[in-house]
């Protein structure tokens, strides 16, 4: 399958999921089918909470992050954008089309099973310092 119907399947499913407020047992074995272990990897990550919104004040910033096994990853879903190493290695090159935390994101935000964590303005600069170390 590639990448753009792919991306387009998700978004097909996490508009559904937005609009009946839950997800069936139809919607988790379409999403293991289009994407495999990746699909498993991101459910995880939304039942264990691992999916943040953080919301900066006052301007309104967004910034999305999927606390991962090594650390924090930052994800722009409306970039297509995330900062780990499956990105790098498996996106970018076009071996995938999204990474387990962009998908984890998706499906998180759809349900609205994500923490939202409000922040100053103040705090943007040391967090994205922080979300941007490499592993320690």
């Amino acid at each position: 399958m590639n990448g753009e119907s792919e991306s387009t399947d998700l978004d097909k499913i996490c508009e559904e999921v937005k609009r009946a407020g839950k997800i069936t047992g139809e919607h988790l074995t379409r999403l293991a089918m289009i994407f495999g272990s990746r699909f498993q990897k991101a459910w995880e990550a939304v039942r264990d909470n691992r999916v943040k919104k953080y919301i900066f004040k006052p301007s309104g910033r967004v910034m999305w992050i999927v606390v991962g096994r090594e650390r924090d990853y930052i994800v722009m879903p409306d970039a297509g954008f995330c900062s780990c190493d499956d990105f790098y290695f498996h996106v970018m090159s076009r071996k995938a089309h999204l990474c387990y935390h962009l998908i984890g994101q998706r499906i998180a935000e759809a349900l609205g099973w994500y923490d939202e964590i409000e922040e100053s303005d103040e705090m943007y600069d040391f967090l994205m310092s922080e979300w941007k170390k490499a592993t320690p």
